[in-house]
Order: structure tokens, then sequence, then C-alpha cells
């Protein structure tokens, strides 16, 4: 088990998190800017929380924590989740998949969108968790890397298979076995996230492209190609690019994508790294072709038939925002009950209709053909089997390469 000790984060890693915070995967979306009453603010002070110190090492053995499970008496769970990360009604005050879950089970569900970013988060409950103390949190959302550090740290409960037939049953094969949590002991996948190349076929006029190297070598595209400001998103695709593997990479491998990057950056062919707000440049054609989210490019295609998106031969990288139950919870069982009960088909469609994420369960096609077609045969929410077989994740770092690869990171981007 990871010994805790207080995060000292390098110039580089809180460069990377304000990056985050400004514009990646913790800024606004589209979505809530269209509904910007259900948004919520972007904080800084979890950079200073991380960097803080006083807290002790953790002696927690793996496996996490139970309080007394309190769900039998106590009908109620706590879920706190990433802002515009669940179905609305029309109102964009009830949440009509977690209403369904209360009418069915009696369970009442506090939900609060209190995760804007992980850092963030994590700098809001790792005084409670290192103290072994119960969060008021039954249920929290985190991004993969975080939620491995959590395992290693033993801050979260394992669970119960018997309260999780549909989660175990339907989850998809690409989600099955993380190297940061194999066999999903301690967590399952709420949502999928596919970085992918997405272009504008006005702006390329004609430009064939089929792989990253066409957008860091082909000189008609100097100067108006987009590269993401996230790690593991531009090195892992340029990993893939270079024919290896994001799970497997070693030190000169990272050192060599690098400098790939590099000599591109150098001859002007990169016109910037961006968070989402690449958006806007792909629409107006000021970007030809970037790497980007799939979320984001479901919505920009409805708005606009010039996006388009494609999937190299080499692959694309997938993450995932995760599920877990957190030490000392109280009401662990219902929160069980909640995690399994989106992984059944129908309340995984409706939420997939909404979010356009990319759905971690099997068997919803057909439910979500129901509400929206389009949507049902949109790889990009639905990945079919050839897809995911070309589904790739990046590998769980140590501490030390975090700190090395996000400061050689840094240097590459300007940050």
């Amino acid at each position: 088990m990871e010994q805790y000790e207080p995060d000292r984060l390098s110039p580089a890693q809180v460069a990377a998190v304000r990056r985050s915070l400004r514009n990646g995967r913790a800024s606004l979306t589209r979505r809530s800017l269209l509904r910007a009453s259900a948004g919520g603010a972007l904080a800084v002070g979890g950079i200073g929380a991380l960097s803080g110190c006083g807290i002790p090492a953790a002696g927690t053995p793996q496996g996490g924590v139970s309080a007394e499970d309190h769900s039998e008496k106590e009908k109620t769970v706590a879920f706190s989740n990433w802002t515009e990360y669940m179905d609305v009604d029309d109102s964009g005050r009830r949440h009509p998949t977690l209403e369904a879950f209360t009418r069915r089970t009696g369970i009442k569900v506090t939900y609060t969108e209190d995760i804007n970013d992980n850092t963030e988060f994590f700098g809001k409950i790792k005084p409670q968790l290192a103290a072994g103390q119960d969060t008021g949190r039954d249920i929290i959302v985190l991004t993969d890397w975080l939620a491995a550090r959590l395992i290693r740290l033993g801050w979260v409960q394992k669970l119960d298979p018997a309260n999780l037939p549909h989660a175990y049953t339907n989850l998809s094969a690409q989600f099955r076995n993380p190297d940061w949590d194999p066999g999903r002991a301690y967590s399952y996948p709420w949502q999928g996230i596919s970085t992918v190349i997405a272009y504008n076929k006005k702006a390329l006029d004609g430009i064939e492209v089929k792989t990253l190297s066409d957008l860091l070598d082909d000189p008609k595209l100097k100067g108006r190609v987009g590269l993401l400001t996230e790690m593991r998103d531009t090195i892992g695709m340029t990993l893939l690019d270079m024919d290896k593997d994001p799970a497997k990479f070693t030190a000169d491998d990272y050192d060599a994508a690098t400098a790939r990057l590099q000599k591109a950056v150098d001859k002007g062919q990169i016109r910037r790294f961006t968070g989402n707000d690449y958006t806007a440049d792909l629409t107006k054609g000021d970007l030809a072709a970037c790497l980007a989210w799939a979320g984001d490019i479901v919505q920009l295609r409805a708005d606009n038939p010039d996006i388009e998106f494609l999937i190299p031969d080499s692959g694309y990288m997938t993450s995932s925002d995760n599920m877990m139950i957190p030490n000392k919870a109280r009401h662990k069982e219902n929160a069980e009950r909640l995690i399994d009960y989106y992984f059944e088909p129908q309340p995984a469609a409706e939420l997939a209709a909404y979010i356009n994420f990319v759905c971690p369960v099997d068997g919803v096609k057909d439910e979500l053909a129901k509400l929206d077609e389009d949507a049902a045969n949109n790889p990009l929410i639905l990945p079919d089997q050839d897809m995911q077989a070309k589904s790739r994740a990046f590998r769980s770092l140590s501490s030390e390469e975090e700190t090395v690869f996000e400061e050689k990171f840094a240097k590459l981007t300007g940050a």
C-alpha cells in the first residue's frame, strides 16, 4: 500500500492543474454554457491544499475501512459528481433517472455537483480520509489516475459483487480491467472519455488526414493543428502513432514522443495546445484538424456538418470517470445499489442520451434508439466492437514519473 505523504506539486504540475481549471476537462463545457444556471464556479484552492503539510501518513490496509452500514435503517445515499454530468428534465432542476431509482427502491439520493476538478476535489476530501473520518459522501466520481491513487492509499472500500449483478454482467469489455483496478474490485466507470482526431472538412479543402503523423508533418496544415493540454491524451496518441503501447511505455518511449512533438512545435506546425476551447477554432476553421474529446465532437457535429472525426488505425486513447465508495461511508449497500442501477440498460441509455459521453454499459443500443436513434448509432457514444478493439489506456504512473513527465510536457507546451 502506498503511504500517504502530503503532495508537494512541482511547478510543472501546478501549471498542469491550472491549465485543467482554465480550459481542460474542468472548464465549462458547451452544455454548461447552454445551461449556465446549472454550472458551478471553479476554484484553485485545491492546489494549495495539495501542497500543504501536516497530514499524517495513512496506516490503512488496502481495501478501505467501512463504518457500520446504516443502509437498512437510513434510506439515503449521498452522491458527489461533476457538474453537468447527469440527465435533467426540461426544467433543469430534476434528474429523471435518480427519481426513478428512488421510486423503485425508496432510497433518497442527495445529489451534489461539487466536483469541478480532480485535484481540487482531492484537496477537499483528503483531510477526512487521511484522518480516517467520514467525508459525508457515499459515492464519489474520480478520473482514473486519481481513482488509482485512492485505491493505493487504501481510502476507498472494496465493493460487494453480490450487490452489483448488472454492473458485473453489463460492463463493457474495454473498461473491465484497468491496470489500477483489475476486475473492478473498487470502482465502476461512470462514463468513458475518448480522445480522437477531429477535423473541419471545409478547412481541410481536400487535404487527406488519416493519422496523427498527417497532422504533425503535412506542410499544408502548418499553423492549423491543435493538440490537447492534457498530457495523457496528447502523449498517448503520439505513442500510438509511433507504434508504442501507452499501457506499457518506458521513459525512453516518453522522451521519444515528446521529441516527436517538439519537432512539430519548432517548425510551427502546431497552432496551440488547448483544452476544450478548441471547439470554437475548429468550428470556425482556424484549426483544420486537432486532437479532440468525443463528447465535444458529438455536440459540434449536431450543429456543423463540416465537423468530422476519425479513429487512426493505430488506435485512440480512452480514460474513464469512476464511481467509488470512500472509507467510512455510512450507506455502502445503498451506494452499491445505485452504482448497479446505472448498469441497467434503460437508465444507462437515458443517461447516455443526455450527456453524450462514452457509455460503459453493454446492451443499451435498443433502449437508446427509443430515445435518440442518432445517438444509438454514434460510435462516439456506443463504440462498436472494431472501435472498442482500438481503445487504449494510459498506464498508471508513480509519483516520481508524474513529476518528471509533467515537467517535460510543460516545457513542450510552453506552460
